[in-house]
């Protein structure tokens, strides 16, 4: 097995079915290019005589859309940005901060990333889109579902804030769990 010699870049994004780490291998002398996914090979290309350009490929579970740009800065260095559905990695996680809440929780020893996508209210566990109901209460919504035979439920009330919105909360056993930053 050839060992990552060519390594120039390495990514971490955080998705809703979870955090996938993408490789970007750029041989400079023989062209080759080969883009990683969580460990799995995803595009290799050999002998490429343009050396910049851009390799798209898929990200996770929900096949969200993702490309490597490949620019020459001077001479032979190279400069490499990751983009995710067409934004670069900083505004898409600046933008998934504001419709996206994400939990990180450990039940019986085993850890558990819960996220909720607030325009779809859709609820991923560990990368699994959960089966949720969704009921309307005195203050908000309900959004109940069950992960390790844990009763779960994100309730989502009103701020009484324009500028702050909705707030939702996840909460496990009858404990509110603290939000978590990626």
């Amino acid at each position: 097995l050839e060992k990552m010699t060519d390594l120039v870049a390495v990514w971490e994004v955080a998705l809703s079915d979870g955090v996938h780490k993408i490789e970007f291998e750029h041989g400079t002398t023989s062209g080759k290019r080969v883009v990683y996914v969580d460990g799995k090979e995803e595009i290799r290309r050999e002998w490429m005589f343009k050396l910049v350009g851009k390799e798209t490929f898929t990200v996770g579970a929900t096949k969200t859309k993702a490309a490597i740009n490949i620019d020459a800065v001077s001479g032979f260095a190279y400069e490499y940005t990751l983009e995710i559905n067409g934004k670069s990695l900083k505004q898409y996680m600046e933008n998934r901060l504001k419709t996206t809440n994400t939990w990180i929780l450990n039940l019986g020893g085993t850890d558990y990333r819960i996220v909720l996508e607030k325009d779809t209210m859709d609820v991923w566990c560990n990368g699994q889109k959960m089966e949720t109901a969704g009921e309307f209460v005195e203050d908000g919504t309900e959004t109940h579902f069950t992960v390790a035979d844990h009763s779960c439920c994100i309730k989502a009330v009103s701020s009484g804030k324009r500028k702050e919105g909705i707030i939702h909360t996840l909460i496990v056993d009858n404990r509110e769990i603290p939000e978590a930053v990626e």
